[in-house]
């Protein structure tokens, strides 16, 4: 399958002249932006310059190497904004965080090339696409041009759309293969960090996405560092017959099959517990 897409494992990231090693698994915290996204503890929208500061540090403080912002709300249903409320409500933060700590790794989560060059030229250091490139024929271009790390996302449709486009010939390999065809896209347009993301949640069903989790090995074994996001989603509170503020629980043993699957950076919206759940993880397998 797409042999000629395989690839050395890459175990590092050039964010803007940084090295990030990625031989172990890594936190990614969720800063949303938004008023609307699905989890309400996660919402930072109306908190002042301070106090997202203090989130931001705090998350750094519980082990996140990334601060993911999104201004955008990307899930099933969400509202439709334009191109300058999403600028208007990211780039304050963007430079705030990038002037107030210097050393915190920005991931920007957007599908739009415009978002993502304004962000870059702000601060941030990597741009985390849920759309895989499908929603702005420049965003390619865009990350090419700006040399920054690409998280390379599964989904078909929009955010509107996307639950009604979940019909798969045969689900792993057809998202293995979109992944992998875009991959290989990017390097030849000079893109040298792909990160993957099979998208839980973006097209698929909830069986779809457990069937994705148990076979996420076979997307690592393509040599690319994998992402997964599976915090607090319906394929854990919807199981377990919760709801999303409920899901911790859940979503922690989810991570742990993830890192015991090969995922290299958990996005997530409570970073201690899957900072701990890495930890426990680490000294299992160095035994």
């Amino acid at each position: 399958m797409l042999k000629d897409t395989l690839f050395p494992t890459k175990i590092t990231l050039n964010c803007q002249g940084k090295c990030i090693e990625l031989s172990e698994p890594v936190v990614m915290g969720i800063l949303n932006l938004t008023p609307d996204s699905f989890y309400g503890g996660s919402r930072q929208w109306q908190k002042s310059a301070d106090e997202l500061l203090d989130s931001a540090a705090n998350m750094l403080k519980e082990g996140a190497l990334f601060l993911d912002l999104g201004a955008y709300s990307t899930r099933p249903g969400a509202d439709h904004i334009s191109v300058e409320e999403e600028i208007d409500r990211l780039l304050p933060v963007v430079e705030s965080l990038s002037k107030h700590l210097p050393n915190a790794l920005l991931s920007v989560d957007t599908f739009r090339s415009q978002v993502a060059e304004k962000a870059i030229l702000a601060g941030a250091h990597l741009i985390n696409d849920v759309s895989g490139g499908t929603l702005d024929a420049q965003m390619f271009a865009t990350v090419a041009k700006h040399k920054v790390p690409y998280v390379l996302m599964h989904m078909r449709g929009t955010p509107q759309t996307m639950q009604q486009q979940t019909q798969y010939d045969n689900l792993v390999p057809d998202v293995m293969a979109e992944l992998l065809n875009k991959a290989r896209l990017l390097h030849e347009m000079g893109v040298a960090d792909v990160i993957l993301d099979p998208g839980f949640g973006f097209a698929k069903t909830i069986d779809q996405n457990f069937a994705l989790l148990r076979q996420l090995d076979q997307l690592v074994l393509y040599g690319y560092p994998v992402l997964v996001g599976l915090s607090r989603k319906s394929m854990v509170y919807r199981t377990l017959k919760g709801t999303a503020e409920t899901a911790l629980n859940g979503t922690t043993v989810l991570n742990t099959i993830a890192l015991s699957k090969g995922a290299r950076i958990l996005r997530v919206h409570d970073v201690k517990p899957a900072a701990e759940a890495i930890q426990l993880w680490k000294k299992l397998e160095t035994l």
